[in-house]
């Protein structure tokens, strides 16, 4: 283990200063200052070599966190950095992404502040990346076999990977003209910037990986012209279909979707031109979803300039402290503070829309709202509660209910389930042999350490359908797995 004595030396839990709000709103350069790298063992040092680390369930990659975490207080980054990527692709993404699961796992947190564990994991490949210690990995042989991979976010990123230094062939479709997803388009450059991601994408590409950006499957080519020119298909095209507020007024001018918002304000922040861009700038604007993607907007709305900014949730805020409901090792639903909500604005709780406003040229003026209670039907109004905020733009981060279905998700004839994902099998092969799902067009929206997860084991199953004997790549997860919490 690592220090053995460390979490009875140590018991207080250091993170990495955020820069002052003054400064860091006036820029999209990443919020954290860089930490010391002794504070940082230090913490590393907490870790109590668990005899049944309930981090591992916490995280659904498996990663060796005791492991790594006793070669980072040892100072042997080389060996922490092959540990770590033994089992994760991206620790760079889930490092600065992941709302880290496995920390609220921590046996140390059941009466201690839990170990740091991500701010561990994303100083290891950041010193390993320093130290260029990140090097392609090409397959020593090719197959012959070739796999099209639709969709550039974590999942299709992770799967196409794994099959390439596998020996495949590999294609990743994006129909946007850069490949990344959500994680160039719908993360703001304050929680990564893209040279994070540009950097992973050089090692992919050198390794053998080919990246067809602007090609949107489904038009410019068919899921039925896919099959034919490659061995097998994988879609991971994500969770795209966004929830949408249906209340009187949706149709004003002003009323965005979230996804329509971020993705203008990431290209702007590296230097695009976007023309007629949605911009907060000057605007009181109100966020409707009080999770990451509704932080995102609250942030990015603050570095464009908004006169004022308010957040909106129909959940009734949180409690400090982890409630006896959601015991350890669970996830606890518990009040949170992103960096976002450190920039200002004000948070509301327990309210929902009742009707958008707008004046006589069409544009959005405002929102009546009124508080909410459980009942035993669900939300019940609470009577005399209802009240307006102005608003010229309003933001709507609600979540996404399934993928996109026109287009290949169709063309390919793919089962579909209940909520509108794609049916799987173990082996995560669709109703259609040789087409096979990965993240969250067969999971439902998720975190991105799910996705990478996913597109691990979907390469599995790849590469066994496509070798005819079962594969020798890692499988970290089954279709069916859920994670451990609330």
């Amino acid at each position: 283990m690592a220090d053995p004595q460390g979490f009875l030396r140590t018991r207080e839990r250091e993170l990495p200063t955020r820069r002052p709000v003054p400064v860091r709103i006036r820029d999209w350069k990443e919020v954290y200052e860089e930490q010391d790298t002794a504070v940082l063992q230090r913490q590393a040092g907490r870790c109590m070599d668990c005899g049944i680390p309930f981090c591992h369930s916490g995280c659904p990659l498996g990663n060796l966190i005791p492991e790594w975490n006793d070669l980072a207080w040892r100072g042997d980054w080389r060996s922490a950095i092959e540990r770590l990527h033994a089992t994760n692709n991206f620790p760079e993404f889930t490092g600065r992404l992941c709302p880290a699961p496995c920390e609220t796992a921590c046996v140390l947190g059941i009466n201690q502040p839990a170990v740091t564990i991500k701010q561990v994991e994303v100083t290891t490949i950041e010193r390993a990346f320093e130290a260029q210690g990140v090097q392609p990995l090409p397959p020593e042989r090719l197959t012959s076999k070739t796999v099209a991979v639709v969709g550039s976010g974590p999942a299709g990123l992770a799967v196409a990977q794994q099959l390439t230094r596998a020996g495949h062939t590999v294609a990743v479709y994006e129909r946007a003209d850069r490949p990344g997803g959500l994680l160039r388009y719908g993360i703001p450059e304050f929680k990564m910037e893209k040279a994070v991601l540009d950097r992973r994408l050089a090692q992919m590409q050198a390794e053998g990986t080919i990246f067809r950006s602007g090609v949107d499957v489904g038009g410019d080519i068919t899921g039925q012209q896919l099959q034919a020119r490659f061995d097998a298909v994988v879609l991971a095209v994500g969770s795209t279909l966004p929830r949408d507020l249906l209340v009187p007024g949706r149709e004003f001018d002003g009323v965005v979707q979230a996804m329509d918002f971020l993705p203008q304000a990431n290209r702007v922040a590296v230097g695009d031109q976007v023309e007629d861009q949605i911009t907060a700038a000057g605007k009181d604007v109100i966020v409707i979803g009080g999770g990451d993607t509704g932080a995102d907007c609250i942030g990015t709305s603050h570095r464009q300039g908004a006169r004022s900014v308010t957040s909106l949730e129909i959940m009734p805020q949180p409690g400090a402290d982890r409630p006896g409901s959601q015991p350890w090792p669970t996830y606890p639903m518990i009040f949170r503070i992103a960096s976002a909500h450190e920039e200002g604005g004000e948070r509301l709780y327990a309210v929902s829309t009742s009707e958008i406003l707008g004046d006589d040229d069409g544009k959005v003026r405002g929102l009546r709202l009124h508080e909410v209670r459980m009942g035993e039907s669900g939300f019940e109004k609470v009577e005399g509660t209802e009240r307006e905020l102005p608003a010229q733009l309003i933001l709507l981060a609600m979540g996404f209910v399934g993928p996109q279905r026109a287009g290949v998700v169709e063309q390919l004839g793919v089962d579909l389930d209940e909520r509108g994902n794609i049916v799987r099998g173990r082996d995560y092969q669709t109703s259609v042999p040789g087409v096979f799902v990965a993240g969250d067009a067969g999971r439902g929206q998720s975190l991105i350490v799910w996705a990478i997860a996913e597109g691990r084991a979907a390469a599995n199953g790849v590469d066994a359908w496509l070798q005819g004997r079962p594969s020798p790549l890692p499988r970290p997860i089954e279709p069916t797995d859920r994670p451990l919490v609330v």
